[in-house]
């Protein structure tokens, strides 16, 4: 009884501080210093909720850009089933995807006037990544769209091009990683243009 009660104590103690007090104090301080991004960096169309700039949504539409495919099940971009598929670079399965991938892209990009699209598919946009969530797609992969989106909506090239010009995001601190677009952000920035 003399060891039991002290540790009783310190369980209560340890727990009130670090199961409440922390959490508290870590959330305040998050959501005065980064609002936006203590809420999960929400993106709102108006008054409605539209998604996060943090996760990535399945577009299939011609007028939308898309990005990486997502190996989450039972649907694309399922939060509570992030991971990626977990098959080797050697695996023909994986192998298998990517050229269905490729096809799927070169369907549905193919245009006599595009350049673009009868180039190399972008990598990012024949594979997941490793969350099966990635929000961002490479400033080639999103040039790879350019005419099917234009064309969908009726824009000229150099409009969408201009869009993902001025939505590109630069390498972190300038050094890490490439530049890349939010395809969220690019989509709502479409539909906005169109408005």
């Amino acid at each position: 009884m003399r060891y039991f009660r002290p540790a009783l104590s310190l369980l209560f103690i340890m727990t009130l501080t670090l199961g409440v007090l922390y959490p508290l104090l870590v959330t305040g301080i998050a959501q005065l210093v980064f609002p936006a991004q203590a809420s999960g960096s929400l993106l709102h169309h108006g008054k409605t909720l539209v998604g996060s700039r943090l996760i990535g949504q399945h577009f299939s539409d011609a007028k939308y850009f898309w990005g990486r495919p997502s190996a989450t099940a039972p649907q694309p971009y399922n939060g509570g089933a992030s991971g990626g598929s977990n098959l080797g670079p050697l695996n023909p399965a994986l192998l298998d995807q990517v050229d269905m991938n490729i096809k799927t892209f070169r369907d549905d990009q193919s245009d006599p006037v595009s350049v673009s699209a009868s180039g190399p598919v972008p990598v990012d946009l024949v594979t997941a990544s490793a969350s099966g969530l990635d929000p961002d797609i490479s400033v080639a992969a999103a040039e790879y769209q350019v005419v099917r989106v234009a064309r969908a909506r009726g824009m000229a090239p150099s409009a969408v091009e201009a869009l993902i010009a001025r939505l590109e995001t630069g390498a972190l601190f300038g050094i890490l990683g490439e530049p890349r677009i939010n395809v969220l952000e690019l989509n709502m920035a479409l539909d906005a243009w169109h408005e």
